[in-house]
């Protein structure tokens, strides 16, 4: 089993993943730098948060375009595994690999605090480690995290299991108050439509040690090298 995590210029949260999968996991996981065009070689790919390319433009936009990406898509396409994280997330939807987009949080500054999740599907690559409607603690660290759909995509998302963790309250309640960027209906991370890849802004990769304050992310990567395991 090997996992990619992509690098582009700004990408600052890879060695921390790298560090999750091969040092607390135990899997083997690899660098991978943006201009790489075969990606064959992996069983997953993970694509991390940071600022790439200053986030100009809009953020993940110039990512979404760089040559790795139509791997990343070729991976996809052919079910395996991929999450994108916080600027991750950002450059899935600019690259068409999930819906909806990722806008200026509603007080329009940089959020670096915790944040508690609902978990709404265990139906995914994902998720399978957790409990339906469990409650748990994953930070955020972003400016531009207010998830937006049209109506329409939003009815999908529910049709078809796709949200995969909202906003929440102590008592996995969907608050106004919980929500930390004004994302519609509270969604932190969402599925493709075959569930195989995963947006989400908080990171997963800074909740996964006990010494962070929680290790509910670590979760997220576990249930993803399980289900590479028995494909």
């Amino acid at each position: 089993m090997s996992i990619g995590i992509v690098q582009f210029g700004g990408s600052n949260c890879d060695l921390d993943v790298l560090h999750v999968l091969k040092d607390v996991i135990g899997v083997d996981a690899e660098l991978v730098w943006y201009k790489e065009e075969d990606l064959s070689r992996f069983d997953g790919i993970v694509v991390p948060g940071g600022f790439s390319y200053g986030d100009y433009l809009r953020a993940g936009a110039i990512a979404a375009r760089t040559p790795v990406m139509a791997s990343i898509k070729a991976l996809a396409e052919a079910g395996k595994p991929v999450i994108g994280i916080c600027n991750g997330f950002q450059i899935l939807t600019e690259s068409g690999l999930l819906d909806g987009a990722l806008t200026t949080n509603n007080y329009p500054k940089f959020k670096c605090e915790s944040t508690l999740l609902r978990v709404e599907t265990t139906d995914t690559p994902f998720t399978s480690k957790f409990k339906k409607g469990e409650v748990v603690s994953i930070p955020i660290a972003h400016m531009e995290g207010n998830f937006y759909a049209d109506e329409a995509t939003l009815s999908k998302f529910e049709d078809n299991g796709q949200v995969a963790f909202r906003y929440v309250d102590r008592e996995g309640k969907v608050t106004d108050e919980a929500n930390p960027n004004g994302s519609q209906e509270n969604i932190a991370g969402i599925v493709s439509t075959k569930k195989n890849v995963l947006g989400m802004m908080p990171h997963p990769e800074r909740a996964s040690e006990e010494i962070l304050g929680s290790k509910d992310g670590i979760r997220i990567f576990e249930s993803m090298v399980e289900f590479i395991s028995k494909n």
